[in-house]
């Protein structure tokens, strides 16, 4: 495994949300969100990700949403582009433009609704990662990808990729987190990729978060990995229990539905719109966020 810079690939990256407007990306957004996290002392950004509904964009929108990414990130911040498809040709046309875009890392979900066998996955990868010079990550999430990976299919394609670097491990399964950082070491970057667990999970040893609730509390999920990083474990878990409510929250509808009214409530959106078949909140959902909003106080700084 190639060695990273001691910061590079830790700390807060949370996945952005697309913003639409009038059934198109409104890219001018996307830079502003992407200018409100740096602001706002988070760590990086991944682009494309689950929450950004890249299965309703096209290979192009994808690829422009990456250029604009790298370019409002200024270096101030640390952009990941998600390039995985269900298609081996999308994903390698996605991870060779982000590549050549100047992204600082590529996350790769393991290929969905095929479920390919574990050497499908490692030869799926090792393909793609031979493709391209960046630090490559797994994304690791079998409630959407019905693929659970085991051990030996991330040995054998670390054994082939030294630019192999880590993990977006998005199940309930602290035990994998402890066996992979045990077999790799705690430089491999394990990131926590379900909301709740960022504060468990991070005190096994993960170096960071990709938390979609940093959309909206950026500072907050960004201080609760510097915490936990420096073992201030305390004070870590009593900003755990702040935004555990938070957490739940993204949930409570199939994510980003919930997230992006939240968003439009406190400005960060101009407006709330999705692509089918994703929908916006039905007016029940729009009440219970409310009242979450009114009672946390929350505010867009």
């Amino acid at each position: 495994m190639i060695n990273l810079q001691k910061d590079a690939l830790r700390g807060s990256i949370p996945p952005i949300v697309t913003p639409f407007k009038d059934g198109k990306v409104d890219y001018d957004r996307l830079a502003g969100l992407i200018d409100f996290q740096a602001r706002n002392g988070t760590h990086g950004v991944l682009i494309n990700g689950t929450t950004s509904e890249p299965s309703t964009l096209t290979v192009e929108e994808r690829n422009q949403a990456v250029t604009v990414a790298v370019e409002a990130a200024r270096g101030r911040l640390q952009v990941v582009a998600a390039t995985g498809s269900q298609s081996h040709a999308e994903s390698a046309v996605l991870s060779e433009h982000a590549a050549r875009a100047g992204a600082d890392a590529l996350l790769l979900v393991t290929p969905y609704y095929i479920r390919p066998p574990q050497r499908g996955v490692a030869a799926y990868f090792i393909d793609i990662g031979r493709r391209v010079d960046i630090p490559l990550m797994m994304y690791h999430i079998p409630g959407r990808t019905a693929f659970k990976t085991d051990l030996r299919t991330l040995e054998e394609i670390a054994d082939a990729l030294p630019h192999f670097v880590g993990i977006k491990h998005a199940v309930d399964d602290h035990s994998f987190v402890t066996e992979m950082l045990h077999r790799f070491g705690p430089e491999f970057r394990v990131f926590v990729g379900l909301e709740e667990f960022t504060f468990p999970m991070m005190c096994l040893g993960a170096g960071g978060t990709m938390n979609a609730v940093a959309n909206v509390a950026p500072r907050e999920v960004a201080e609760l990995c510097n915490l936990v990083r420096a073992g201030s474990l305390e004070e870590a878990r009593a900003l755990h229990y702040r935004l555990f409510e938070l957490m739940k929250m993204v949930f409570w509808d199939t994510n980003p539905i919930p997230l992006k009214y939240l968003m439009k409530r406190l400005g960060l959106l101009e407006r709330n719109e999705h692509r089918l078949p994703m929908m916006p909140a039905t007016p029940e959902l729009e009440r219970r966020i409310d009242e979450l909003a009114d009672r946390l106080a929350l505010t867009a700084r």
